[in-house]
């Protein structure tokens, strides 16, 4: 009888540790399926991020390429007027600057 009790207690820690191995592959599965669908989620929220991102991009890089013209005009009437004041400035003192070299070119000194 002990024998039967014996088995009997044996049958039971068998079936015991196949349900615990049936619990434990059902939560590592369930794991499994939740860190998959967490991972999507993230892919989807990087993938808006990014369309966000490129699209305020896009929108900066068409407002700057579309002011560069203007950008350019710009700079290029700042630069014709600053040559013009520098050739300006260079007539009006040449006549001195000549004199001055003159002078010192013609002047000997001990």
């Amino acid at each position: 009888m002990e024998s039967s009790r014996g088995q009997g207690g044996i049958q039971q820690l068998l079936a015991a540790e196949q349900e615990a191995q049936l619990i434990v592959s059902a939560a590592r599965s369930a794991k499994m399926a939740r860190l998959k669908q967490a991972k999507e989620e993230a892919e989807k929220e990087i993938a808006a991020y990014r369309a966000q991102v490129e699209l305020g991009f896009q929108k900066k890089l068409t407002e700057s390429s579309g002011d560069s013209g203007a950008n350019v005009k710009r700079l290029q009437q700042e630069t014709e007027a600053k040559i013009h004041h520098l050739k300006t400035e260079a007539g009006r003192i040449s006549h001195d600057v000549v004199h001055m070299l003159l002078k010192h070119v013609t002047t000997v000194k001990n």
